[in-house]
């Protein structure tokens, strides 16, 4: 039956950036699709624990900037859950500073976490998948500015760019392996990432109106698009970026 195929039973997920937003509701959607997730966060991921269940969600603390943790991630998921199927780089940060003033400070940190951490993580996580001969998913958070320039936010659309360029090289790679490299480029999402423009009337309301959906989307939205890419059911789509933004790159 083709919904078996979306089925995540027996699975084991690491989502990065899995006490908030976008990243609580992909853990949410894995672990109601059978999937047992290990959450990767800054900030305890309690909230998503209750949510969830301890019998199905379970969380670490790490400081993404550094590609300290990573090692640890990987391990602490095949000692909890046996082993590990599915990678979902959801971390991320941003700051915004007009380009002609934008800090070193604030470059390197966003693509630390938003570029370097992410790519290395892969790579952890694509040699525990080859340990186990088994292939697995990998999952990044692209974004609108993957495709666009921004506004006041250089390091983060290098970053967002880079890291639909790099699922794609890592796709050319490792798809001998049995692994699907993808992204999910969200649209303008209500998150804690957009709260300064959604508080901003006049941004809003311009963000809005080019929206064909005509609203904000939600981490709802993003559920079945990530369970998709981490199911059997994508397994020949690879490299691909996947835009679920309410029709923006459409208008």
């Amino acid at each position: 039956m083709i919904l078996d195929q979306f089925s995540l039973e027996g699975k084991v997920a690491v989502v990065t950036g899995s006490d908030t937003g976008l990243g609580q509701g992909i853990a949410k959607a894995f672990a109601e699709a059978g999937a047992k997730v290990l959450g990767v966060s800054r900030s305890p991921s309690t909230e998503t624990e209750r949510l969830i269940g301890s019998d199905r969600f379970r969380y670490i603390t790490a400081d993404l900037s550094s590609l300290e943790p990573v090692s640890e991630i990987i391990e602490t998921a095949v000692r909890e859950f046996g082993r590990l199927d599915i990678l979902v780089n959801n971390a991320g940060i941003i700051r915004r500073e007009d380009s002609i003033d934008f800090s070193v400070e604030n470059w390197d940190l966003v693509m630390n976490v938003n570029c370097r951490t992410l790519f290395f993580l892969s790579q952890a996580a694509a040699r525990q998948f080859i340990r186990q001969g088994e292939g697995g998913k990998i999952i990044s958070v692209a974004s609108m500015l993957s495709y666009q320039g921004g506004i006041r936010v250089p390091s983060y659309t290098a970053s967002k760019s880079a890291v639909r360029g790099i699922t794609m090289t890592m796709a050319n790679e490792w798809a001998k392996y049995g692994i699907n490299v993808n992204a999910i480029a969200p649209g303008y999402m209500a998150t804690n990432n957009t709260q300064a423009l959604r508080a901003d009337s006049e941004r809003s309301a311009a963000i809005l109106e080019r929206i064909p959906a005509g609203r904000w989307g939600t981490p709802d939205d993003l559920m079945g698009a990530a369970v998709f890419l981490a199911s059997s059911a994508s397994d020949y789509v690879n490299g691909f970026t996947l835009a679920v933004d309410g029709g923006w790159l459409a208008r």
